[in-house]
């Protein structure tokens, strides 16, 4: 980060002009997301194992989720693109395998299919990581991630709609997700990311947005100790 010009126009007493100052904000919020998303589903995973239950959770949209944040991390990394830019898809993809580790853990006796699944993932996801695919099967499987992404909310969503509750769903961690796609739009388009990516980031704000909406609107007053009934 060059923070000459902008200290340059402070110490002669002007405000820095926007193309100093726009790249600036942009690679300080983007290292920000960064720090901010290795923790950002700590909350979720707090939250299953202090109730030992993942009621209401929709285990597909979480397995969904976990395949999203892969194919983002092993596009931007085959892209070259800047650390600031796409970081915290590291640490979201961690985070995302220990939920999912958790949520099965929870959701014993887990059928072959659920096994299947996790060894398909185990033998596919380090060739995507190393980008060692065909490079049109590559933009192909990218450009299918939004798609992911979205297919990975939906079945929250609406299971939250059926049932008017959001179970286990921790409200810190949906906040820090829309916050955090928020200002990765601004960053994307600052860093002159791929459309695509920054495109992912608006889907990220709509999903993000309605499950944080629905955990306010269902969730349930918690009731006062030592209320005396009428």
């Amino acid at each position: 980060m060059d923070f000459g010009c902008a200290l340059g126009s402070l110490s002669n007493g002007q405000f820095p002009e926007k193309d100093c100052l726009l790249p600036l904000i942009s690679k300080l919020l983007g290292y920000a997301i960064v720090a901010a998303s290795t923790t950002v589903k700590l909350p979720q995973i707090l939250k299953i194992l202090q109730h030992k239950s993942v009621r209401g959770l929709s285990v597909v949209a979480f397995e969904l989720e976990l395949i999203g944040y892969t194919i983002a991390l092993a596009y931007c990394l085959h892209k070259g693109l800047p650390f600031s830019a796409f970081g915290e898809y590291l640490f979201l993809l961690i985070q995302a395998i220990i939920l999912v580790a958790i949520i099965y853990y929870f959701s014993q006796p887990l059928g072959m299919k659920t096994w299947m699944k996790g060894l398909l993932y185990c033998a596919v996801a380090p060739t995507v990581l190393a980008g060692q695919i065909d490079p049109v099967l590559f933009e192909a499987l990218y450009a299918s991630q939004h798609a992911i992404f979205l297919c990975a909310r939906i079945p929250q969503i609406w299971k939250n709609f059926k049932s008017k509750s959001t179970g286990e769903l921790s409200f810190l961690t949906f906040f820090m997700n829309f916050a955090g796609s928020m200002v990765r739009v601004f960053t994307s388009l600052q860093e002159k990311a791929p459309m695509s990516v920054a495109l992912g980031s608006v889907i990220g704000v709509l999903m993000n947005g309605t499950i944080l909406s629905q955990i306010i609107v269902y969730q349930k007053p918690t009731p006062q100790k030592g209320k005396k009934k009428d």
